[in-house]
């Protein structure tokens, strides 16, 4: 399951991150890695940006970038 998947209000472990390259290390970056816990605050209106918490702060991410995220 990837992370543009996962209703508001769930919490949910990274498993592995799908991109390759400079998109893969913006994400890495964020602190988005293998075996941290994001939780899924919100959803804009238009389904686009996704608002995580992620290690104790907030990150907003395209739902194109969640898509590269696995999660279990």
């Amino acid at each position: 399951m990837t992370l543009n998947q996962i209703p508001v209000g769930t919490s949910v472990t990274v498993k592995k991150i799908t991109g390759k390259g400079a998109t893969k290390r913006r994400i890495m970056d964020m602190g988005i890695v293998k075996g941290v816990e994001i939780f899924v605050r919100k959803v804009a209106p238009l389904g686009d940006p996704i608002e995580l918490t992620v290690r104790g702060y907030e990150l907003s991410i395209r739902k194109s970038e969640a898509e590269w995220i696995e999660v279990e």
